[in-house]
């Protein structure tokens, strides 16, 4: 073994792990239904049936997608009443912040919430 390879070794597994994570990461944001609920909850905390409404997608279906987010770490709830509310949690992915924000659509989005909210 070469002098200095195990910190080259050292180093490697460093790498990988951050890749991994991020990885994990960019997997769990290749599903458009949990990329739409996070752009929608970059505009406003929702409840899952506001979200259910706004995605046109059942209940159960909108639930798994928030608890993967939730588990990742990427929303957070709280009780409001009877409701549970659903919000952004990006304080340890300012990058993700910054993706969200260049997403397709925000006007569109806006649009739909305002719509959702008269009716």
């Amino acid at each position: 073994m070469k002098p200095g390879s195990e910190e080259v070794t050292t180093d490697h597994i460093d790498i990988v792990s951050e890749l991994t994570e991020m990885a994990e990461l960019l997997k769990l944001l290749g599903e458009p239904m949990r990329l739409a609920i996070l752009a929608l909850l970059q505009e406003r905390d929702l409840s899952v049936t506001e979200l259910t409404g706004l995605l046109r997608a059942s209940q159960p279906n909108t639930s798994q997608h928030l608890r993967k987010l939730k588990t990742a770490g990427l929303i957070r709830e709280r009780k409001q009443g009877q409701w549970v509310i659903y919000s952004l949690n990006l304080e340890e992915y300012p990058d993700l912040r910054i993706f969200l924000s260049q997403l397709p659509g925000e006007a569109n989005r806006r649009i739909l919430l305002s719509r959702f909210a008269q009716q």
